[in-house]
């Protein structure tokens, strides 16, 4: 056997080389989902159902954009008997394009829906459930009961896939879990998967396999733990291994919902995992298919990286989240919150105003220091010490030999190479850090990071990095190493949007599975001012995986839904409204959902919900608890706030001045 291969808590062929999971393809029209078939990209259309035109023309400019799958919502009879006509009009334009009717409560649309496109999305936990946040308590012979209920259900759908030759999607969503698995499982992803097999063994007993699933939440971290548990319970019951769509709902707009889509499709990918992708932006949907194909791009050559030392066994729960343990050293580690380091080694001659790059900004008139909710916690400045004194709280770290030669070390600590630290004459008592590579997995090193003052830097030059990168804390954990560590990756930032991709996938995949004390994303540049913008952009995006992570909270965080035929009220415009009043909030999470569909389940872990009600109505709540319904939109965000403040949680707004 492979020694890659994972002997337990399977859910990938390797855990250390790029080997795609292998599954049964799924026919959707002229495309193919799984088998050997390249990924497919997807999205969904925003235009309302009955706009028969206006639905055409998007869908046309989302397949010009690189969609080959088309989702559109059909909540009742009337919309699924007009996905006909949106049919029939892209058909006479020479558009074949598969349809995928999105079905949410109407199981009856969903029939008809079957008989008319190629593929019907249904929602478990919403198609012959109800959720109206009730706990039952239930014995196992009315769970039962209910599971016959569901069966009886769900069957002719099924036929009706199977006789008219339809794909389905079980697509089951975190925040929409039924109260019946909610009194079961609970909130989990345990509960996410349990709601879809149940829906797959009644496909199965009808011997209806063209099926693709999926596991959506606006938390990457349970998405991830749900897709992966899902992929080892499908083995465990001898199911057939159907091939995963992959998707955060909600992710939002502009760079944080392309971190958080990277942050959890990435990871999923860099294991292998996942047939089709969409990435859920509150954005036109025709942004959505380039930003999924460049993290599909991404996985195209990446079976012939460099070699990773294998591995027998993972060592961690790859189902549950828990934080490696470390060492506290100084204030990194343990249970301090990852720390984020600015890489300004490459600038020659540091001047006070090149620290607003990384949120530290200084005022000459009052002479002090302030620094904004993403101001950095360390910077490296390489070969050279800073020519001033620092802002409070701001320590800086040096290469090993300006370190020593330093008469005042304050706030000031070493940075060692493997060969410096091996022939070293001296170190801090209670801060050092060394510089290694991923593959850096000898007995030496290993022997070296028992001690309980050092931090490692570590970075990789595999293409394969996360994984690579994942190897060497699979060491750590196995050796019960506890070490301290800093991920540092060196990315050449050319298009804006990849590096985004790109790092979040690399940093924030290590993130969920609990690795990582710290990020330094290092900046480069040609000339200063290209340098400093690159760091300014570098040490953004570091605390936007973090955030998208779960790990530190530094900004309000908005789960936001796309947009779709269902939504009440232009999100787009919203979203921007309610960020410009919130946006200082740092740690809150604010919902913004279209309509009741999407409203307090997929918004399961937002502290305030602001949802469509109606025409010109909006619904406002505090958790998953309505506070006040039917608000008119024109007043609706202040009422927002008004709770937000009754709630203890609004603070003023203030200007930094750089």
């Amino acid at each position: 056997m492979d020694q890659s291969v994972i002997s337990a808590k399977k859910y990938c062929n390797s855990l250390v080389s790029y080997q795609r999971r292998k599954t049964i393809p799924v026919q959707v029209g002229n495309v193919v989902i799984g088998g050997d078939n390249p990924i497919v990209v997807q999205s969904m259309t925003t235009v309302d159902t009955m706009d028969t035109m206006g639905s055409v023309e998007q869908t046309l400019r989302m397949v010009e954009a690189g969609c080959e799958l088309v989702r559109i919502t059909a909540p009742s009879l009337k919309e699924a008997e007009n996905l006909r006509n949106i049919r029939d009009e892209l058909r006479k334009r020479g558009c074949d394009v598969p349809l995928v009717a999105d079905i949410h409560f109407t199981p009856n649309a969903a029939e008809l829906a079957a008989q008319i496109v190629e593929k019907v999305r249904v929602n478990p936990g919403n198609y012959a459930d109800k959720k109206k946040f009730e706990n039952i308590e239930y014995t196992d012979d009315t769970y039962q009961a209910e599971l016959e209920r569901i069966r009886e259900r769900f069957t002719p759908l099924v036929k009706l896939c199977k006789e008219h030759g339809t794909a389905m999607r079980i697509g089951t969503n975190h925040g929409s879990l039924s109260d019946r698995i909610m009194s079961r499982y609970g909130d989990t992803a345990l509960g996410m998967v349990e709601s879809a097999l149940e829906f797959l063994r009644i496909c199965e007993d009808n011997e209806f396999y063209q099926i693709v699933i999926s596991m959506k939440s606006s938390n990457a971290q349970v998405m991830v733990e749900a897709y992966r548990l899902l992929v080892q319970k499908l083995e465990e019951e001898g199911l057939k291994p159907y091939p995963l769509h992959l998707g955060v709902t909600e992710a939002g707009e502009a760079e944080d919902g392309r971190i958080k889509s990277a942050v959890g499709i990435g990871t999923l990918l860099e294991d292998g995992l996942g047939d089709t992708v969409r990435v859920s932006l509150t954005e036109e949907p025709e942004y959505e298919a380039p930003v999924a194909q460049k993290l599909v791009d991404r996985y195209n050559q990446r079976a012939g990286h460099a070699h990773i030392e294998g591995i027998e066994e993972n060592p961690i729960d790859p189902f549950a989240y828990h934080r490696r343990e470390t060492f506290e050293v100084s204030n990194i580690g343990k249970t301090n919150v990852p720390r984020v380091i600015a890489d300004l080694s490459q600038i020659d001659e540091l001047g006070v105003k090149d620290l607003k790059s990384f949120g530290h900004f200084y005022l000459p008139e009052l002479d002090k220091w302030t620094m904004n909710d993403q101001g950095a916690d360390f910077v490296y400045l390489g070969a050279k010490a800073s020519p001033f004194m620092l802002p409070n709280g701001l320590i800086q770290l040096v290469d090993y030999p300006v370190w020593e030669g330093l008469t005042d070390r304050k706030n000031t600590y070493p940075v060692y190479s493997l060969e410096q630290i091996a022939e070293a004459e001296s170190s801090d008592e209670q801060l050092n850090f060394i510089k290694l590579s991923a593959n850096d997995l000898s007995e030496e090193v290993m022997l070296l990071l028992a001690a309980d003052n050092l931090v490692v830097l570590l970075d990789t030059n595999n293409s394969h990095a996360m994984p690579a990168l994942r190897r060497f804390f699979f060491e750590l954990e196995r050796r019960k190493l506890k070490a301290p560590v800093i991920v540092v990756r060196d990315y050449n930032v050319s298009d804006e949007e990849q590096f985004l991709i790109d790092a979040s996938t690399d940093v924030g995949g290590l993130l969920v599975d609990g690795f990582g004390d710290g990020v330094m994303l290092s900046a480069n540049g040609l000339d200063r001012e290209y340098l400093l913008k690159d760091l300014k952009l570098k040490n953004e995006t570091a605390f936007g995986i973090l955030q998208a992570g779960r790990t530190r909270m530094t900004k309000t965080e908005y789960i936001s839904c796309p947009s779709c035929g269902r939504t009440l009220f232009d999100l787009q415009e919203t979203t921007a409204m309610i960020r410009k009043r919130t946006d200082h909030l740092k740690g809150v999470k604010i919902g913004i959902m279209g309509c009741i569909v999407n409203g307090p389940g997929e918004m399961a872990d937002a502290d305030y919900g602001y949802v469509g009600s109606g025409k010109g109505k909006i619904t406002l709540y505090k958790g998953q608890d309505v506070v006040k319904r039917g608000v008119p939109s024109e007043q609706a965000v202040d009422e927002l706030i008004e709770i937000i403040r009754e709630d203890g949680m609004w603070i003023e707004p203030q200007t930094v001045e750089a």
